[in-house]
């Protein structure tokens, strides 16, 4: 899933410089962060963590060792997943630098590596969300017309194309992340100049926002009319594209939801920017309301998975499926041991004789 204005939760606290109208007064506002980040923020972030580590690699494995090949819909979840995967490994990271104080240990490599992989997150996951949407519209609008096109190979050559696509989307964090020392702290930050932010949060929002939020909304609306019309057909195939569908539907929900509260302040951050919006109170409350959003963005990559087992019938039949095979091969591996053992015992005693 969308992009984090430094490409991570940083230090918010940068100082803003606000002047009136007659520019004679400059007004310099306050760099403290609230005290509950330092407290709430980390441990929020480490239980996300382990949650997203384990819900997604919980997932992968179902999607990856069960018998069956994954249909096209499940190749891009799968991907969806690993994206999330990797958020959420990386995020660790940063509750220690919270933790510290924004104070950043890790050294100038984990610096860029780590904030590259949470801006491959935030690209990867919308745009994975649009295959999703665009091979659900053309399965229930398009299905004869274009039904060909949905094959596993075309839809594993469009996911490396979008992890290509977002890491070079993600070069800018390479480059411009930099440590900076403050004192006694060592902060991990984006060293953009005013111009360069301003262009590149633009660049964000219409590639991470605008222009994928536009496909989703046009591939949902068509879906939705495509169920409405043949909620009364019968036909097996469509009623397993339909359950494919409620998956999607309720993925591209939680993904507005977690999402969009953050993408819609980071755009009034952009006018606080560029002047248009001022004062030392609404930056204050600008930087609470990234914060929380930010972090609740994060939580997408853990109701995925839930999301999976709760809406996905398929998958969990998948699930149980995968469950019996693991019973079956340990029982006959449990036979096979048996067995030999029990042969090498009669044979131990045939020599003695």
């Amino acid at each position: 899933m969308a992009l984090l204005p430094t490409s991570v939760p940083a230090n918010f606290s940068t100082s803003s410089i606000n002047v009136d109208q007659n520019n004679t007064n400059i007004i310099r506002c306050p760099e403290k962060e609230p005290q509950w980040v330092y407290i709430v923020v980390p441990v929020y972030i480490l239980l996300i963590s382990v949650l997203g580590i384990v819900f997604n690699m919980f997932v992968l494995m179902v999607f990856c060792l069960h018998k069956k090949a994954c249909t096209v819909a499940e190749i891009y979840l799968s991907n969806l997943a690993a994206a999330d995967l990797v958020l959420v490994s990386c995020l660790p990271f940063w509750a220690v630098n919270i933790k510290r104080g924004f104070d950043w240990p890790f050294g100038l490599f984990l610096c860029k590596v780590v904030n590259v992989g949470i801006k491959m997150n935030a690209y990867c996951s919308i745009y994975f969300l649009v295959l999703v949407s665009i091979d659900r519209y053309v399965a229930l609008v398009h299905t004869m017309s274009y039904g060909r096109m949905r094959r596993p190979k075309y839809a594993k050559l469009g996911c490396v194309v979008v992890w290509g696509l977002c890491l070079l989307l993600s070069v800018p964090t390479l480059i411009y992340r930099k440590l900076k020392h403050r004192g006694k702290i060592t902060e991990c930050h984006s060293s953009y100049s005013a111009t360069e932010f301003l262009m590149y949060n633009v660049m964000l929002t219409i590639f991470s926002f605008i222009i994928p939020i536009a496909i989703i909304s046009f591939c949902t609306i068509k879906i939705i009319q495509a169920v409405n019309n043949r909620l009364m057909e019968r036909l097996n195939s469509q009623k397993m594209e339909h359950k494919a569908t409620t998956l999607v539907l309720a993925v591209l929900l939680a993904f507005l939801i977690c999402w969009v509260p953050y993408h819609l302040t980071r755009m009034v951050y952009m006018l606080k920017d560029v002047k248009v919006l001022t004062g030392c109170r609404l930056i204050e409350i600008l930087n609470i309301c990234r914060q929380i959003f930010t972090y609740f963005a994060f939580f997408n990559s853990v109701l995925n998975p839930i999301l999976y087992v709760i809406v996905g019938k398929n998958f969990r039949k998948k699930v149980k499926e995968l469950f019996k095979q693991w019973s079956i091969n340990r029982t006959t591996f449990t036979i096979t041991s048996t067995r030999s053992t029990l042969l090498r015992s009669v044979n131990s005693q045939n020599t003695r004789s």
